[in-house]
């Protein structure tokens, strides 16, 4: 993306501070944040923020060319820091604009404590992914060391060990806070998650806790993960008494991403720099480019909802949904187009063997994405079309020729041993030419 015109240099700037920082914000700035957002960025932090006083109490705007001037740095490069710091929670940026042009104004947030730092899932992971583990253990030792053992073992009552109080969905905890100011994550669905730990007889609301759900939700974006990736790393770091186990969780999901991308690296990288210049701006124009986008977008939930005239998805259907993706690991696109089918071929109805047959089919054919499902669908419609004219061919031709008897119980016992195999595939070639028919009728689904 061109970054360059964002900003002018003649427009002005504000620069406020809502609350106090810790007394070792310096420290945590930069050997904590700093790997994860560099040195620009930093450094931009630290000039607002000394900004901020000489300003004083009735501060006037100053330009954006005097910060060019205090950092060295092209107005462009600025503006990429502004918004790593955006991104990271450290930074609000809001715009006036006037007659003359316009006014930002730059509300610095607080720099975690080294111990609301590792206290963090998702800042802590990813700062264990940019600098090696033995550094990320000392800085660890160093900033949260480890009480002296002098004083014995530890025998402190908890509260629920003294205390009894009413059951709540509510569960406070220490990291909870520190959770509301980390990167954006993207949202999930976890009706699968939810029907998969009631199908175990396991209290999903002691599981699924506010803090828990943002925790998911954190862990699925940063090592990009599936839903039912993500069930499975809930299950296996569940407690005798039900209960998730942080560290476990997001082990089982570093595990799931080192498999899942043999070789990959988790590393914050700047968003756009992985746009180019003509995809940034692409739109879907045709009813099937629409629809695809659809598919992209949304949850099997959402999509039961929406097929339904907005009523509730049923507890039976996402439950089957759930099972679906678990067992044969659809990602939720692929699900979609698959709901879609299945519901459209059957009257609106989802059948479970029909659903899980065509699932097993496409999960064998790794399919990724929805526009995959539709393109792998297509392709098979031409296989067996290619399948058939070859045979029709054949046939006709043998009606046209003298054959020899022997060459005829020949070609009758080749036939008769390939038939087999010919009727176990035609089933599932025959759903993907029905699915080829259907997208006609999606599109006018969706119009």
């Amino acid at each position: 993306m061109n970054r360059i015109g964002k900003i002018l240099p003649v427009e002005g700037y504000f620069v406020v501070v809502q609350e106090s920082l810790p007394i070792d914000y310096a420290k945590s700035l930069t050997h904590l944040y700093q790997p994860l957002i560099g040195l620009n960025a930093t450094i931009l932090y630290q000039t607002l923020l000394h900004e901020r006083d000489i300003q004083g109490d009735k501060p006037t705007p100053q330009t954006h060319h005097t910060l060019m001037n205090y950092l060295n740095l092209p107005l462009d490069e600025i503006y990429t820091a502004r918004l790593k710091l955006e991104g990271i929670g450290l930074l609000k940026t809001y715009q006036m604009d006037n007659e003359a042009n316009r006014v930002f104004t730059y509300v610095l947030l607080p720099v975690y404590s080294p111990e609301r730092f590792f206290q963090d899932p998702m800042l802590s992971q990813l700062l264990y992914h940019h600098i090696s583990p033995d550094k990320y253990d000392r800085l660890k030792q160093h900033f949260l060391p480890v009480a002296d053992k002098k004083y014995g073992i530890n025998i402190t009552a908890s509260f629920q060990d003294v205390f009894e109080t009413i059951t709540s969905d509510f569960q406070p905890n220490v990291n909870e806070q520190s959770l509301d100011q980390t990167p954006d994550t993207r949202g999930i669905d976890f009706a699968p998650i939810e029907q998969s730990l009631k199908q175990r007889m396991i209290p999903e609301k002691k599981v699924l806790t506010g803090y828990n759900r943002k925790l998911i939700s954190q862990m699925m974006f940063l090592y990009d993960l599936a839903t039912y990736e993500v069930e499975k790393a809930v299950i296996w770091a569940l407690t005798e008494d039900n209960s998730l186990n942080v560290e476990e969780f997001k082990a089982a999901c570093y595990d799931l991403f080192q498999s899942k991308y043999k070789g990959s690296h988790v590393r914050l990288i700047d968003k756009t720099k992985k746009v180019s210049p003509t995809s940034e701006q692409k739109t879907p124009k045709t009813q099937e480019e629409k629809l695809i986008q659809h598919f992209e977008t949304i949850s099997p939930k959402q999509l039961l909802e929406d097929l339904s005239g907005g009523h509730q998805a049923s507890e039976q259907d996402l439950r089957l949904v759930g099972e679906i993706m678990t067992s044969q690991g659809l990602p939720t696109p692929v699900m979609n187009v698959l709901i879609h089918y299945v519901l459209l071929q059957t009257n609106m109805k989802l059948t479970k063997n029909y659903l899980a047959k065509i699932a097993s089919h496409w999960s064998r054919a790794n399919l990724k994405t929805a526009k995959e499902a539709m393109d792998f669908a297509k392709q098979e419609v031409k296989n067996y079309q290619k399948a058939k004219k070859t045979e029709n061919n054949y046939s006709s031709r043998q009606s046209k020729e003298v054959i020899p008897d022997w060459f005829k119980k020949q070609k009758q016992q080749q036939k008769q041993e390939a038939v087999a195999t010919y009727e176990e595939q035609v089933d599932e070639v025959q759903e993907q030419k029905e699915i080829a028919a259907l997208l006609k009728q999606y599109s006018s689904n969706n119009k």
